[in-house]
């Protein structure tokens, strides 16, 4: 603690000091501080339960024994504590809560402190209210100076020239532009190769809860992904990233023509700690290019995901080798659109469509697609039944199978247009 706001003798109230009052009450003030946030903020009332649980009730609870360290001794927070203040700030101003809330955060402490304190005074304290009234506006004024500046410093540091050359650079990489220069301009060393990741991130749960601020949670999520890939990679990823997914480029000292199965594996570890951080299932596709070649590996990597997803594959890792009967399949051609049109007579039972594909996804067990389904084992026997009457292909037939998982990804690939595009 540093910089006092006023000597003299520790307040008592009652005879009491004041800041053992308020170390004893902590667990009744934290409840009483959470429940005022939350029905009285409404940025604080929307964050999901995981965080209000944990960093915010550790953040009051911090508060509380600040300030009455500050009763205790009239010293303000030194710097060890004014900079997790800003840490705490930059994170609120990341996940998007506006600065007079979080301000207002601790302002909403402070009162339940200073209320709790002061309840038991008499007239012959008022020597020591005036006391505390002085230090607790001492506390209030720095902790509001802390919030600011770690508020606005995040602010800034997402609009920093840093993150505008990043954006350049994949930019160029993805428009198949020479990047040497934009790599220049923000200090990168191109590596020999990028893995080209496009991924499809699941929602967190979180984001299923009514009343839950969901922009707060996706940030949140995106925030955990990007921190945890930055951590496990050497050299700098990049990454344009939405709530559902978007395009990853690692880094990485292996040739394309090198990659192997070692580099897969190691891969898909990463993708499975990235997954366990972020709380999402990710569905990934890769592709190792070199700079040059990222724009092309970009699409390619992009249809890869889209059959995979199409084709009801469980989330993890895929590369072209995992789907090249599918990938195939979904390529134009007469063969593939007469595929395609033996489903037809399914379109208006997109039921049938979507049990016939899930039990195929399921290598033909009717009770685990009943189970992913959500529905009875005997739906699942009536819905095949009824797509064969349809279509004349049976899914419990040896001979028809291969036709149904050649008729689902044409079907797939006719449905969402032209693969060759791929995405904007």
């Amino acid at each position: 603690m540093s910089n006092g706001v006023e000597d003299g003798p520790v307040p008592r109230i009652g005879g009491i000091p004041v800041h053992q009052r308020l170390l004893a009450a902590t667990p009744v003030l934290e409840s009483a501080v959470m429940s005022r946030l939350v029905e009285q903020v409404p940025a604080y009332g929307t964050l999901p339960p995981e965080q209000l649980r944990g960093e915010i009730v550790r953040q009051v609870a911090g508060g509380i024994r600040m300030c009455a360290e500050v009763l205790r001794t009239g010293e303000l927070p030194g710097e060890t504590e004014q900079e997790a203040i800003r840490e705490s700030a930059a994170r609120r101003a990341d996940e998007g809560v506006p600065l007079e809330a979080v301000v207002g955060a601790y302002h909403l402490g402070a009162e339940e402190c200073s209320a709790h304190v002061l309840s038991t005074a008499r007239p012959g304290d008022l020597h020591d209210i005036l006391l505390v009234q002085r230090r607790v506006l001492g506390f209030l004024r720095l902790v509001s100076s802390a919030v600011a500046a770690g508020y606005v410093q995040e602010r800034q540091a997402a609009l920093s020239d840093e993150q505008v050359a990043l954006q350049s650079l994949l930019s160029r990489l993805l428009e198949g532009d020479s990047p040497q220069a934009a790599a220049d301009r923000v200090g990168i060393r191109l590596p020999p190769c990028y893995l080209v990741l496009s991924l499809a991130v699941g929602p967190h749960p979180d984001e299923l809860l009514p009343g839950v601020n969901h922009p707060v949670v996706v940030r949140r999520k995106l925030r955990r992904l990007r921190n945890e890939l930055q951590r496990h990679t050497t050299g700098m990823a990049l990454s344009a990233l939405s709530g559902d997914g978007g395009l990853v480029l690692i880094p990485c000292e292996t040739p394309p023509a090198d990659f192997g199965a070692p580099d897969r594996d190691r891969l898909a570890r990463l993708l499975g700690q990235l997954a366990r951080v972020c709380g999402a299932e990710l569905l990934v596709a890769a592709v190792a290019a070199t700079p040059d070649g990222v724009a092309e590996a970009a699409g390619l990597a992009a249809e890869i995901r889209e059959v995979a997803e199409a084709s009801g594959r469980e989330p993890g890792l895929y590369l072209l080798d995992d789907v090249l009967l599918e990938y195939q399949l979904s390529r134009p051609s007469p063969a593939r659109d007469g595929l395609a049109a033996l489903l037809d007579p399914l379109d208006p039972r997109p039921e049938l469509l979507a049990t016939l594909r899930t039990f195929l996804a399921c290598g033909q067990d009717r009770r685990q697609a009943a189970a992913r389904l959500q529905v009875h084992p005997n739906t699942v026997d009536y819905r095949l039944r009824r797509a064969t009457d349809l279509t004349g292909l049976d899914a419990a037939r040896g001979a028809d199978l291969l036709t149904l998982h050649a008729a689902l990804a044409a079907h797939d690939a006719v449905r969402r247009g032209e693969p060759g595009a791929g995405p904007a």
